[in-house]
């Protein structure tokens, strides 16, 4: 085993040089972000350019996210041991090269490989930027500012994606929503090389492999039969044995992460309603965003024969939405603790939702406007207090796993709402699209539901935690 090791404490920066790094930090996040959702409008168009079916484009989306939430908490760990400016540049490598695999793609498995590989890239930058943020801001006022504005980008990248990506395929084809990630990231790697400093938690954690070897089982199989699940049957021997074997390697996880003296995720964490509450209304929030996006890709462009740019104009709300209250539900946060916040995002998210219960062939577009954009408002207003309960709840010293299990509920959840909203549709032909979608309509409220209960356990005042 190797013995943990205290480093020497960085001098603290200036508010200057604290919102530099913070910029620097949420282009980086603005990438991840993007690439979460900026492929779901272009389904259609790879599908065409690349001949693969419904599965198969469910692929091409969840092997980023499934990579990604897989690695994220290794990678924190990996920064707080190497350092984190490090690691975030070499998370930015990773990804620019991957990005330039996916554009150049010859058939629908190589695109697969390659987005996940910048699921890898990416686990690299999501909680390492996070973590170089927290460290750069000790105080917890300035700090929950500061994710307001992080949670506000990374919700402008996630709702704007399928408008960036409508308007670049219309205008270049699929492929162009890869080839704009290289001077992103080449911007990227220059700032940081002169802005960032770098940073190392004053305790060196270990390493914990078999953890992560069994994380990565776990939500590559659960999100695996949700996937294959329309093709194999949902009674079917191998479905059955794949629920037996994610339960059986869930519980193997908990107990080998229950013995190891540093796991990679403390069981004891979840014992806080505050923080498992944090975790579990992560994963709602992505599961109700991802259902949103894809649904509503494959019944506008299929069920209705808009283009990727239509499609894309309709989740404008929902960018819109996200950026203007994501920070405000920090100065939120900051001021009055994470209950009210979370309190209005399960509000829009749920009135979201049941406006689209109904959805049929012909439902108006001044209806899936509003629909999008409650939603957008309900995305908005519930990254910060999760994002800040979750940090809040382990030492500064573990930024980077504070970090990575709140990116690693969100990216679980994007998973999940892909795998659902394509199982639900898998198949169905066009004119029943609408009809077949409405259960994740039901979901989406629900997951607003769920965020009404998670402000019950939320702290009154975040900034006891500081």
């Amino acid at each position: 085993m190797v013995a943990t090791t205290t480093l020497p404490a960085q001098p603290p920066l200036s508010a200057r040089g604290r919102w530099t790094v913070l910029a620097v930090c949420v282009l980086s996040m603005f990438l991840v972000g993007l690439d979460t959702t900026v492929v779901n409008v272009g389904l259609p168009a790879i599908g065409r350019g690349l001949g693969a079916g419904t599965r198969a484009l469910e692929w091409t989306v969840d092997a980023y996210t499934l990579v990604l939430a897989a690695l994220l908490i290794t990678s924190g760990a990996l920064a707080d041991r190497l350092g984190r400016r490090r690691v975030f540049r070499s998370g930015l490598v990773v990804f620019g090269v991957a990005s330039v695999l996916c554009a150049l793609a010859p058939s629908v498995g190589a695109l697969v490989a390659a987005r996940a590989a910048q699921g890898i890239g990416a686990s690299m930058l999501s909680p390492v930027a996070l973590a170089i943020v927290v460290n750069a801001m000790p105080d917890p006022r300035e700090r929950a500012r500061a994710i307001g504005v992080w949670a506000s980008v990374f919700g402008l990248s996630m709702a704007a994606g399928p408008v960036a990506g409508g308007a670049l395929i219309d205008a270049f084809g699929w492929r162009s929503v890869f080839w704009v990630n290289v001077p992103v990231v080449l911007l990227a790697l220059a700032l940081s090389a002169v802005f960032v400093p770098e940073s190392r938690a004053r305790r060196v954690r270990r390493l914990d492999l078999p953890g992560q070897v069994l994380l990565a089982l776990v939500v590559g199989l659960v999100v695996g039969v949700l996937i294959e699940g329309p093709r194999i049957g949902w009674t079917s021997l191998p479905a059955l044995a794949g629920y037996a074997l994610a339960a059986a390697t869930a519980l193997v996880l908990v107990r080998v992460e229950s013995r190891r003296p540093e796991p990679l995720i403390d069981p004891d964490l979840f014992r806080s309603p505050a923080f498992s509450g944090a975790a579990l209304g992560a994963v709602a929030v992505f599961v109700a965003l991802n259902v949103t996006l894809l649904l509503n890709t494959l019944y506008l462009q299929h069920a209705r024969d808009w283009t990727p740019l239509a499609t894309g104009l309709t989740t404008l709300p929902m960018a819109v939405g996200a950026t203007v209250c994501a920070p405000l539900s920090g100065l939120m946060v900051g001021r009055t603790g994470p209950r009210p916040p979370l309190l209005l995002a399960g509000g829009f998210l749920t009135a979201g939702g049941l406006c689209l219960v109904g959805l049929d062939t012909d439902t108006g577009v001044p209806l899936l406007l509003l629909a999008h954009g409650l939603i957008g408002i309900g995305f908005g207003f519930a990254n910060a207090p999760l994002t800040n309960t979750a940090v809040s709840g382990l030492p500064p010293a573990r930024a980077g796993v504070a970090g990575a299990i709140t990116s690693t509920a969100r990216q679980v959840g994007a998973a999940l709402g892909t795998a659902i909203a394509g199982a639900l549709v898998a198949g169905t032909a066009p004119e029943a699209l609408a009809h077949a979608s409405r259960p994740g309509w039901y979901l989406v409220a629900a997951c607003g539901l769920l965020l009404l209960l998670v402000a019950r356990t939320s702290r009154p005042k975040a900034l006891a935690a500081g």
